[in-house]
């Protein structure tokens, strides 16, 4: 992987992946018009342009300060959440799109790739070889192999590291005892290919996207009701593009977000299921929206090669 940095001086000088938590957050003052600001972003609104082609995945440092974007460019780009919101580096090493990727627990690395999820020193993968795979990053190696029959799409681990969930073009969702190396349980419900997951911050609920245009949330407690899907949520859109759109939780499990063909992100709250924003601006199809970790800030990126921050 070659890092190339925007600005040599910048890069040597700027913050290392370890202090990039030290930045404070300050809520800027109002603006002119005497509106309370909400966040520490520059604008309540800030554009991010430099990718070339469709942005597939974006994710937030666990501090809040840097932003990792994979595109179909086959480049990963690293901006400043604050001030201007400057690309200060760039990574390059993939020879083919990046279709999702994560920062690990402490903000050092990010693992990119096809959909990957961490579990530190772990790192569980699904393919389209019909298999998902866990990883230990201290071996270099793939340690343990759990087959499908159909390709995988979204994979995720349990709160406990003890199981993984996948998801793929069967519709079904998997739970894999990783001890026992087999499938202990199938979650059906959705009507089309999963196309994201995300675990609550709580690791009692499991958020899946679904190609049927429908958001699930679905009860992963050992002794929960034999149905489990407890909530689904509807509005957002899935197109001929078949994107794998993604979906995540708000840092107090309150909310939802997901990505959406028809050029908006949508924010759910959790206990009604009301649509509480339907924030435009992209021109593309928005293929993930996230939560800030700490700040009422939500951030998109899309297949118009823009990434939007914006605060609520």
């Amino acid at each position: 992987m070659e890092i190339v940095p925007r600005e040599v001086e910048s890069a040597l000088s700027g913050p290392r992946p370890m202090e990039w938590s030290t930045v404070p957050y300050t809520p800027q003052a109002p603006d002119r018009n005497g509106n309370k600001r909400t966040s520490s972003l520059e604008s309540p609104i800030m554009l991010l342009t430099g990718h070339q082609s469709s942005i597939y995945t974006m994710k937030f440092n666990p501090a809040g300060t840097v932003i990792a974007s994979g595109s179909h460019d086959r480049e990963i780009f690293m901006w400043n959440v604050h001030g201007d919101c400057k690309n200060f580096i760039f990574l390059k090493g993939h020879k083919n799109a990046i279709l999702d990727l994560h920062w690990t627990t402490d903000g050092s690395q990010i693992i990119s790739a096809s959909p990957d999820k961490t579990g530190l020193p772990l790192v569980v993968s699904g393919s389209d070889d019909g298999t998902a795979k866990l990883w230990d990053m201290r071996q270099r190696g793939a340690i343990q192999t759990f087959p499908d029959k159909y390709q995988i799409t979204a994979v995720s681990f349990s709160d406990a590291s003890d199981k993984i969930f996948t998801g793929g073009i069967d519709n079904d969702i998997k739970v894999w005892d990783l001890r026992k190396g087999e499938v202990t349980m199938t979650l059906q419900g959705h009507q089309d290919m999963i196309t994201g997951m995300s675990l609550s911050p709580d690791g009692s609920y499991l958020l899946t996207n679904g190609m049927d245009c429908k958001l699930c949330i679905w009860d992963m407690r050992p002794y929960a009701p034999q149905n489990r899907c407890v909530k689904i949520f509807e509005g957002h859109q899935h197109n001929f593009e078949k994107n794998l759109l993604k979906c995540g939780w708000s840092p107090d499990g309150s909310k939802v977000t997901a990505g959406s063909s028809d050029r908006m992100v949508y924010i759910w709250d959790t206990t009604s299921r009301r649509i509480l924003y339907k924030l435009p601006g992209h021109t593309g199809s928005v293929n993930e929206s996230v939560f800030h970790p700490n700040e009422p800030i939500i951030g998109s990126c899309s297949s118009d090669k823009q990434i939007y921050l914006g605060e609520f």
